[in-house]
């Protein structure tokens, strides 16, 4: 929509994220763009051979949350925050990234709910966000810190979901070794507890 949702992510990437969607009013700003649009920019950007189908996959669930949330349909959906270039490249990044480590499974533990709300473009809503809570359907979720706020965003639930396949949530498999660890840290401070992706 090119505004402001008002609410912090817990993290500072210099815009929002998955809040973006279609409407037929006017908004200042970059120009949005359409699920077809992010797709053609995917699919035409070079070097991108082994992380195309993840990176369409978390874009097309997050349209379809979208559209879900809306009530209109997929191609209807605009994305202006998520369509931006730096969220098209987060995303596309992590996916890359991924491939270039050749990794070829991602486990995922249960993803925190988050409680409180956030402030949009249409007001207040508790969280997790409507979108958000699409995403979430089929995804095993846990209660989050003793914090109010988003502890997941529609692009990351998007992203996780195109990663992590079906029977992937939870444990690791029995014998899994860790080789190394990764971490990622936020910008935001909760009380008491890391803002934290390990």
């Amino acid at each position: 929509h090119g505004h402001d949702h008002g609410h912090d992510h817990g993290h500072d990437h210099g815009h929002d994220h998955g809040h973006g969607h279609g409407h037929g009013h006017d908004h200042d700003g970059p120009p949005s763009r359409n699920l077809a649009a992010i797709k053609k920019l995917i699919k035409s950007a070079p070097g991108l051979a082994g992380c195309r189908k993840p990176a369409i996959r978390a874009f097309t669930l997050l349209a379809e949350a979208e559209a879900d949330t809306h009530g209109t349909t997929v191609d209807k959906v605009h994305f202006h925050e998520v369509g931006a270039i730096d969220s098209i490249v987060d995303t596309v990044g992590v996916c890359l990234a991924l491939h270039l480590l050749n990794v070829d499974a991602v486990y995922c533990s249960p993803l925190p709910y988050g409680s409180g709300t956030v402030r949009t473009a249409h007001g207040l809503v508790p969280v997790p966000a409507p979108a958000t809570l699409k995403l979430l359907t089929g995804i095993p979720t846990r209660p989050g810190p003793p914090v109010e706020g988003e502890l997941c965003t529609p692009t990351g639930v998007a992203l996780v979901k195109a990663l992590v396949p079906e029977g992937a949530w939870g444990r690791p498999p029995l014998g899994f070794t860790p080789t190394s660890v990764g971490l990622g840290a936020g910008t935001k401070d909760f009380p008491g507890h890391p803002n934290v992706v390990r």
